[in-house]
């Protein structure tokens, strides 16, 4: 990884206190996120454009929103997995594909996004919403390479995900200021996603800037290119 990413914050939480504490947050998370991360996963789903037939994997699917706007556009022939690291989300997601009629067409794991277990070449595409940003910076391209391995050729990846800017604005010195300060409840931060897009082996193809909170976002599409010697 270049040395820019040395300017992004370090997540100290462990895997196990972060599946903790989503189990408990399961139950609030819409009230208490996702009605703000909504409108900007809408962004990162159209961009996306999941297609009749696909075979899409959603990683950090939360309590399951995307995943129902995915399994009805890929349809009855298509199909969608989704994984996630915590049971609590996992069981609130069922029970929305149940509802609407659409667990069929969706297998869900509970695991970890760093190191997921899936065969190469198996998905369409994949996508992530407010997900890569949680991981400990040495993980992000772990995830990301992970991502490339399991993408048919010319496979496509949707991120939306808070970022830094050349120089940090009010809100991000806030935020990241209680991320270090509450790392167990605080425990994203803003991340460098283009150059970890292109140091995985991605072809970025459009990308549109958003804030929340006044915090940066972007919304990115890559594709897979032809495996990298990039390290």
């Amino acid at each position: 990884m270049d040395g820019q990413h040395d300017r992004i914050l370090r997540v100290t939480r462990s895997k196990e206190v972060a599946k903790r504490s989503y189990d408990r947050l399961s139950r609030w998370y819409d009230m208490l996120a996702a009605s703000s991360e909504w409108k900007y996963t809408q962004l990162g789903l159209q961009m996306l454009v999941a297609k009749e037939g696909e075979h899409i994997l959603e990683i950090g699917f939360g309590t399951g929103n995307a995943l129902l706007s995915l399994a009805k556009d890929v349809g009855e022939s298509g199909s969608i997995t989704g994984i996630d690291i915590s049971e609590g989300m996992l069981k609130i997601a069922q029970q929305k594909l149940l509802k609407a009629d659409l667990d069929e067409r969706v297998k869900l794991d509970c695991g970890d996004g760093a190191n997921l277990p899936y065969e190469a070449s198996e998905f369409d595409a994949v996508f992530m919403s407010f997900t890569l940003e949680l991981f400990d910076t040495p993980e992000i391209l772990q995830v990301l390479k992970g991502c490339h391995r399991l993408l048919k050729p010319e496979g496509r990846l949707a991120v939306v995900a808070m970022v830094k800017k050349e120089r940090d604005n009010l809100a991000v010195k806030l935020y990241e200021w209680a991320h270090e300060a509450l790392p167990n409840y605080i425990d994203c931060r803003p991340i460098l996603l283009q150059s970890a897009l292109e140091n995985s082996g991605f072809g970025l193809q459009k990308i549109t800037e958003r804030r929340m909170w006044g915090l940066p976002l972007e919304i990115a599409l890559a594709t897979k290119m032809k495996a990298s010697n990039k390290t």
